[in-house]
């Protein structure tokens, strides 16, 4: 009994050693494929150093293959880099390569580094990083370089929704300077930049906490229009 015991755990412990980068993400994009829709309440927290952003809550839409729609009352600062931008960009495997990297434990969870690169000239994203689990087939971490906001690393925390890949939590961590904000608070940015100049790589934080998911329940294509 000991010895099959061991065999399980070193077994468990060499998942993801004996696969290629297209395996391991072949399926994490499976688990994309198994969403349809999905609705869900997000709480979302601003950290952004010298500025009071105020908590806001928001519901998100999204349905295959690339709609996707924010509601608040407030001021969301709810990047789409992370979130639609990335899962619609795995899911056309002909526009990029992986290149597998080094094994890394992120928050106890064993991780394989894969490095992707876009094919088109003209992609938003430039580079990512992504440190998938092979035996569960989730991300932990993404290192994503775009054009248009710099680069921002995401962490993610899973609970109920983890069979279709869903997080319950996400950490971002954004390039103040460079990450695209909603007008109001990038006005008080560059006001700030007045009284005090950010560092170059000064970094703010962006927690989204979600809750309450509706997953494949069916979303009308009327919900995506323009108000």
């Amino acid at each position: 009994m000991k010895s099959l015991l061991l065999f399980v755990f070193i077994l468990a412990g060499v998942v993801g050693f004996g696969q290629t980068a297209e395996e391991i993400l072949k399926g994490v994009i499976n688990k994309i494929d198994l969403v349809q829709d999905y609705q869900a309440d997000v709480q979302i927290k601003a950290a952004i150093p010298f500025i009071k952003v105020p908590l806001a809550k928001a519901t998100i839409y999204f349905k295959q293959k690339d709609k996707f729609k924010v509601e608040s009352k407030g001021i969301a600062i709810l990047p789409k880099q992370g979130m639609s931008d990335l899962t619609g960009f795995l899911s056309n495997e002909k526009k990029y390569s992986a290149v597998l990297g080094e094994a890394k434990t992120i928050n106890e969870h064993k991780t394989r580094l894969i490095s992707i690169l876009p094919s088109e000239e003209n992609s938003e994203i430039i580079l990512a990083k992504v440190y998938v689990s092979a035996s569960e087939s989730l991300i932990y971490r993404t290192v994503l370089t775009t054009k248009s906001s710099g680069t921002v690393t995401i962490d993610y925390e899973y609970n109920l929704n983890k069979k279709f890949g869903l997080p319950n939590k996400m950490t971002f961590t954004v390039d103040i300077k460079k990450f695209k904000m909603p007008k109001s608070v990038a006005s008080d940015i560059r006001n700030n930049e007045k009284k005090k100049k950010y560092k170059d790589n000064e970094k703010g934080t962006i927690i989204l906490t979600f809750s309450n998911y509706l997953v494949n329940k069916g979303i009308s294509d009327e919900v995506f229009k323009k108000d």
